[in-house]
């Protein structure tokens, strides 16, 4: 796995960094899932596929930081996240708190939305 890929501009690529790469889209790319659907219910809202992305970026992102690089600090700033997102998708589903008025057909395909704020839907 860390066999050179590719280099280009003095960046060399290897299947360890293609996860950690992965990792971070996943990671990142959680918070636009979570901007699109505050932004269609105009509040606060925490989608289903927040909790989803942010497991599978911290699993691959511990996975890099171990076996890639070897690294403690990545390793300890990944692992509580991935708690915290298993804990928070555990209370998500285990509430079976699904808000089906609260979500137009085509809005979010992927796993229920959920209020993050006080005063939100369903309080």
């Amino acid at each position: 796995m860390n066999t050179v890929l590719t280099q280009a501009f003095g960046v060399v690529i290897t299947p360890w960094k293609l996860v950690g790469y992965l990792g971070v889209f996943l990671f990142a790319g959680r918070w636009f899932v979570q901007l699109y659907a505050s932004r269609m219910h105009r509040q606060v809202m925490m989608p289903r596929m927040f909790w989803y992305m942010s497991i599978a970026g911290s699993v691959l992102l511990l996975s890099y930081f171990t076996f890639g690089k070897n690294d403690s600090v990545g390793i300890l700033s990944n692992a509580f996240p991935l708690f915290v997102a298993l804990y928070n998708l555990y209370l998500d589903i285990k509430s079976g708190d699904i808000k089906s008025g609260d979500i137009k057909s085509g809005d979010i395909k992927s796993g229920d939305v959920k209020s993050g704020a006080p005063g939100g839907a369903g309080d």
